[in-house]
C-alpha cells in the first residue's frame, strides 16, 4: 500500500473523542442507564477513551463491555471454517440500557450489524446507538453512525488506518492507496 495522507494526528483523535462523549451525553439527556461497549479490536480503546472523557464530564464512570463479532459475521464462509474466537466481556446486563457501540472506522456497515445481532443476544437493550472515529462511506447496509469523530469520503482502493498507542505506539488517521493487482 502506498501513504496517501495523514488525516488526524493524536490532538485530532482525542478532540474528537472528546466531542463524541459530549454528543453521547447531549443526546441521551445525561448518563443514565448508558452503557458503552467496544466491537474488538480498534473500537475497545477507542470505547475505553470515552468512557474517561464521559467520566471527566459528568464525574460517573459509565460501564464498558468488549464485544467480539467473529461468530455474528455474515462473510464466515468466505473468510475461515474456523473463526478465531476472542472472548466477548460485557460484565452487566445490556436489558433496557442504552447501549453505545464503538468501533474505528464504519465502511459497509456489516460489522456494525453483525454487532447489533451480538448485543441482541444478550438481550433487549432499550436503545443502540453507534460512535465511529471514521466513516468513510460506501455502506451496503442501512446503516448509519449515531456519533462520527471525522467524515472521510474514500474510494474503493483506499484504505483507512486508525492507529492507537495501545496497538500500534502512536494515535493516528491515514489514507493508504492499495497497491494495483
Amino acid at each position: 500500500m502506498k501513504f496517501k495522507a495523514q488525516i488526524m494526528d493524536e490532538v485530532a483523535v482525542e478532540r474528537a473523542i472528546t466531542r463524541i462523549a459530549h454528543q453521547i451525553i447531549e443526546k441521551n439527556n445525561g448518563i443514565e442507564d448508558l452503557c458503552l461497549i467496544g466491537i474488538k479490536s480498534r473500537g475497545v480503546p477507542i470505547a475505553a477513551r470515552l468512557v474517561e472523557a464521559i467520566e471527566r464530564i459528568e464525574g460517573t464512570r459509565v460501564d464498558m463491555g468488549v464485544l467480539d463479532i467473529s461468530l455474528y459475521r455474515d462473510d464466515l464462509s468466505t473468510k475461515q471454517l474456523d473463526p478465531v474466537l476472542n472472548a466477548t466481556d460485557i460484565p452487566f446486563s445490556v436489558v433496557n440500557k442504552k447501549v453505545v457501540l464503538v468501533d474505528d472506522v464504519i465502511y459497509t456497515g456489516r460489522t456494525v450489524r453483525a454487532a447489533m445481532d451480538a448485543v441482541m443476544a444478550h438481550g433487549r437493550a432499550a436503545r443502540i446507538q453507534l460512535a465511529v472515529l471514521v466513516d468513510r462511506g460506501h455502506r451496503e447496509l442501512p446503516i448509519r453512525s449515531d456519533f462520527v469523530g471525522k467524515n472521510i469520503p474514500t474510494s474503493r482502493s483506499e484504505v483507512v488506518s486508525v492507529c492507537l498507542k495501545e496497538y500500534d505506539g502512536e494515535t493516528s488517521v491515514k489514507l493508504y492507496q492499495k497497491d494495483e493487482e
